[in-house]
């Protein structure tokens, strides 16, 4: 999984009085959660863009006074009206410990029953996966080029051998629904098959006669 790196300075007082004067100079305070004890630092703002204002998923390298924390972002707290990032909770990651992280499912392939006019349910688009560190995956791949109408993909399809996926094995990530216009069209498909069917008999059965 990719990361990004923050330059951070750490803290020497978390008050109140602290914390406002660090988010009127444009940073923004931060907890890292996961070593011996909680480390408090701070960094700018525009250090976060990249790893919060994403559809995709990266772990973060924390540099702190020369010393370097890979870690996970696992709680952002915005503000209520102007959506400015108020504080983070990062937790640190080990290469032989197994963490847990949500990550999107990208859809691969074109669906022949949404081709046919059925709809795209895609209820599930990030899947909480549990791995290690090295094993993240940047995306789980949804293969949808053999969904048909009213056909799905659950957990248990998307499995991998490098994690574990920690969901119901039998939720459904996406599936194709019937609608008015894919039911007609099928009607359709089925009738002209039908007719071909019939024809091809009705010519065989012709032959046979002029054979005999």
């Amino acid at each position: 999984m990719k990361s990004i790196t923050i330059s951070g300075s750490q803290r020497e007082s978390v008050g109140k009085v602290s914390t406002k004067a660090l988010r009127n100079a444009g940073k923004v305070p931060c907890v890292l959660y996961g070593g011996d004890k909680p480390l408090h630092f701070s960094a700018d703002e525009t250090s976060f863009k990249k790893l919060v204002y994403t559809a995709n998923v990266y772990t973060a390298t924390i540099e702190i006074e020369g010393t370097k924390y890979h870690a996970i972002l696992q709680d952002i707290q915005f503000h209520p009206v102007t959506d400015k990032i108020l504080h983070i909770d990062f937790y640190q990651l080990f290469d032989d410990k197994m963490v847990t992280m949500n990550i999107p499912v990208r859809l691969v392939g074109s669906s022949p029953g949404v081709i046919n006019g059925g709809s795209l349910s895609f209820p599930m688009r990030k899947l909480s996966v549990r791995a290690l560190p090295a094993d993240l995956p940047d995306f789980i791949n949804a293969d949808i080029s053999k969904l048909r109408i009213g056909t799905k993909l659950i957990v248990s399809e998307l499995a991998d051998d490098r994690f574990s996926i920690i969901h119901p094995e039998n939720s459904v990530v996406v599936q194709v629904r019937t609608a008015r216009a894919a039911i007609e069209e099928e009607e359709e498909e089925e009738g002209e098959e039908g007719a071909t069917e019939e024809g091809a008999t009705e010519e065989g059965a012709t032959e046979e006669t002029a054979t005999e």
